[in-house]
């Protein structure tokens, strides 16, 4: 247990002392005497040197934990908190946060007078009210830095921890606690895998001065029509349900949505690798010599074709000749085994899942299962989490700009937006499935009508895109719980609106998108364990009431003014000065990985 060193003042003795006289010069006068300024300059640094280390030692707290001493100091202007450990154990820097993008302190601490505590090894009881930063040292204790007020204090969730590692002194968030060893085990690979992909993150172009394209040429594929058009002239029966062939028109975009302004549009979840393809032939470094090329780009349709197939009973031979087709094509290139594919990248409008059909199962293809697909980079709208070149990209969202004033605009209005309802759910129940928590969700939000507002998607209410966008832009956070796979559509529908979003599955967000959301979800996000919601451990519209307005207004600034730009996909003819696009900030990122591993 770690034994916390006290900071009380010492008792001053009673006991006379002898009088020390002091050198130098002084003036008396009826028994009241100064020094002269030359002793008083003397004393000056003296007096500076005991006020900072006073100060030093009321802004610490210093604990004896085994055969480690850890003195940790916090400030409110200091932007880092630092741990220095003296002993058999090296150093632990800890610093505040480790975003993506900056956000000002208080967007992560709303609280201003704050205290460091440090606990022990794991099984000792600590206690938190708003935040903690845990890290286990090479020793096997866990240093946890725990933020605490003057309120009644809480455990700590054991589901929710924030590691710190000792190499890098960087956090790592933990949203899941482990099982057994094999399931510790894989997030730890799940969590190198995500570091991998950030340290590829393209940050701080400046859109009015991008810079050279040398170096950077990116190259694409003149693939034979079968492989992307073709797919979308034979789309309207790909889903039984509705004409797909309309959500692909303007390039992927559909159609255009009047009402809601200029750069709406209804556009699906799906169509992904046609408003790439559409950027992509614009890139301003595009080359038309293979020679000078850094990235390759192949326009394969994938997900469109793995879509055709879905509903339909086919074999699997069938559902793979166009993936195995495109591999055998691309073999006859010299720019593709130069590399064994390493500078290639496939965009491929749907989840992982669906090119890595099982052995006992009919679903989808195979493509990302065959060995030669294991160099290229792979975007997708949802990651496998345990493969390194796997990286998701947002989905697409209704809005599309085309100039920075586009933007502009739109954050201008839904930042001053009125939010009438705390919170808000779009989305259909899902009886059939034990793990799913929607009808939890559903029975707490219906019971506190004047709180949270549902929107039954089931039998198509969530078709119109407007209906959708007006409950978002009109409600303070909007519940994301998984669906048919962990990521939604609707959580980037609802940061366009600057809903904020609450998510219950950490693959839901926080395990995919390494090129476009911070590392620290508390940023942009409420995070609620589902295991707790199942379990009635917790009541979500309570736990979203106890948001003070300053947290929620400092969470909606950040997602506005920082991600927002960053999570659409801009017009074809899009010209982008002062933003970078979802699509800028993939395509700055895929070059930085191909410079970084070539």
């Amino acid at each position: 247990m770690p034994i916390s060193v006290s900071k009380r003042r010492p008792k001053i003795s009673q006991k006379t002392e002898p009088k020390k006289s002091l050198k130098g010069p002084r003036t008396c006068f009826n028994n009241i005497c100064w020094f002269s300024p030359r002793s008083v300059l003397y004393l000056v640094p003296v007096t500076i040197l005991l006020i900072f280390l006073v100060y030093l030692w009321s802004s610490s707290t210093t604990v004896i934990s085994n055969d480690v001493v850890h003195i940790c100091i916090s400030s409110r202007k200091l932007n880092d908190l630092y741990c220095l450990t003296a002993g058999s154990h090296p150093g632990l820097r800890v610093p505040a946060n480790n975003l993506t993008k900056p956000v000002s302190r208080d967007v992560l601490r709303s609280k201003e007078e704050r205290s460091v505590v440090v606990r022990g090894k794991d099984g000792d009881k600590g206690f938190i009210k708003n935040e903690t930063f845990t890290g286990d040292n090479t020793a096997g204790t866990r240093v946890s830095v725990l933020v605490q007020d003057s309120k009644p204090k809480k455990e700590i969730n054991p589901n929710l921890l924030i590691d710190w590692d000792t190499e890098t002194g960087e956090e790592r968030h933990r949203y899941i606690k482990p099982k057994d060893e094999n399931e510790e085990s894989a997030l730890k690979s799940l969590e190198e895998y995500l570091q991998i992909q950030r340290s590829w993150l393209s940050v701080g172009n400046n859109r009015g001065d991008p810079g050279s394209c040398e170096g950077k040429g990116v190259y694409v594929y003149d693939l034979p029509s079968k492989f992307n058009e073709d797919l979308l002239r034979e789309c309207s029966d790909k889903v039984l349900w509705a004409n797909f062939s309309s959500f692909l028109k303007n390039d992927g975009f559909g159609e255009s949505i009047e009402n809601l302004g200029k750069g709406w549009f209804r556009t699906h979840q799906y169509s992904l690798e046609p408003i790439f393809h559409s950027r992509v032939l614009k890139h301003r470094c595009r080359v038309y010599d293979e020679n000078q090329a850094k990235l390759f780009y192949v326009p394969f349709y994938a997900g469109v074709d793995v879509l055709r197939w879905h509903f339909k009973n086919v074999s699997k031979d069938v559902k793979d000749f166009l993936a195995t087709e495109v591999v055998k094509w691309l073999g006859s290139k010299k720019s593709w085994r130069t590399n064994s594919g390493k500078d290639h990248v496939f965009v491929l409008g749907k989840i992982s899942w669906d090119f890595r059909r099982q052995v006992n199962f009919s679903w989808g293809s195979t493509f990302l299962d065959m060995q030669e697909m294991k160099n290229p980079t792979k975007l997708l709208i949802e990651r496998h989490p345990w493969e390194v070149n796997d990286v998701a990209v947002p989905h697409p969202t209704f809005f599309h700009p085309k100039t920075d004033d586009d933007i502009s605009s739109w954050q201008n209005k839904i930042i001053a937006k009125p939010r009438r309802s705390l919170v808000s759910f779009a989305g259909g129940a899902r009886p059939g499935d034990p793990d799913s928590i929607r009808s939890t969700l559903i029975d707490q939000c219906t019971s506190s009508p004047n709180k949270c507002r549902f929107l039954n998607c089931t039998n198509g209410g969530c078709n119109k895109a407007e209906s959708v966008m007006e409950l978002f832009q009109d409600s303070e956070f909007c519940l994301q719980p998984p669906g048919d796979s962990p990521t939604r559509k609707s959580v980037f529908d609802s940061l366009v609106s600057g809903c904020i979003p609450v998510i219950f599955d950490p693959y839901t967000a926080y395990y995919q998108y390494t090129w476009h959301f911070p590392d620290d979800h508390r940023a942009y996000s409420v995070y609620i364990n589902k295991e707790d919601l199942k379990a009635k451990k917790v009541n979500v519209i309570e736990k979203l009431m106890s948001k003070t307005l300053r947290e929620k207004e400092d969470m909606r600034s950040y997602i506005v003014h920082e991600l927002l730009p960053g999570l659409v996909y801009g017009d074809s003819n899009a010209k982008f000065e002062r933003f970078r696009d979802a699509f800028d900030i993939t395509m700055d990122s895929l070059l930085h990985k191909i410079s970084k591993n070539l």
